[in-house]
């Protein structure tokens, strides 16, 4: 089963414009909605937010935020929810290294693997 990711708004830019790049040659085709899209949260929803929101429709985040999300995952455990992942890009990361590891993760991970997974992409 494939896996479907909701980029934070942060990432909104390049990332966002890369995978709509590789999309388009119509291999290993993403699942990606981004912050802010029609069928996503809006801009500004805040991290605690968008956890459930994750939760609630089975989507990856994929964040850039290393600093405030770790805080907010614990809180979001405590309450009795889970995520179906999350991929925090530290710093220093590339598209091309972040695009592969999105491929590599929806062609190799089950998604009942991932809940509740926290992963730090390089």
């Amino acid at each position: 089963m494939a896996l479907c990711f909701l980029l934070d708004e942060q990432l909104r830019g390049a990332l966002w414009q890369a995978i709509q790049r590789h999309n388009a040659l119509g291999l290993d085709v993403l699942d990606v909605l981004r912050v802010g899209d029609a069928s996503a949260p809006p801009l500004g929803t805040p991290d605690p937010d968008l956890l459930l929101w994750c939760e609630a429709n089975g989507r990856v985040f994929v964040s850039e935020d290393p600093t405030t999300m770790p805080g907010h995952l614990p809180a979001h455990f405590l309450a009795g929810n889970h995520v179906a992942g999350v991929f925090l890009l530290t710093p220093g990361w590339s598209i091309p290294v972040v695009i592969a590891f999105l491929i590599l993760a929806d062609q190799t991970c089950d998604p009942a693997d991932l809940i509740d997974l926290i992963e730090y992409v390089p």
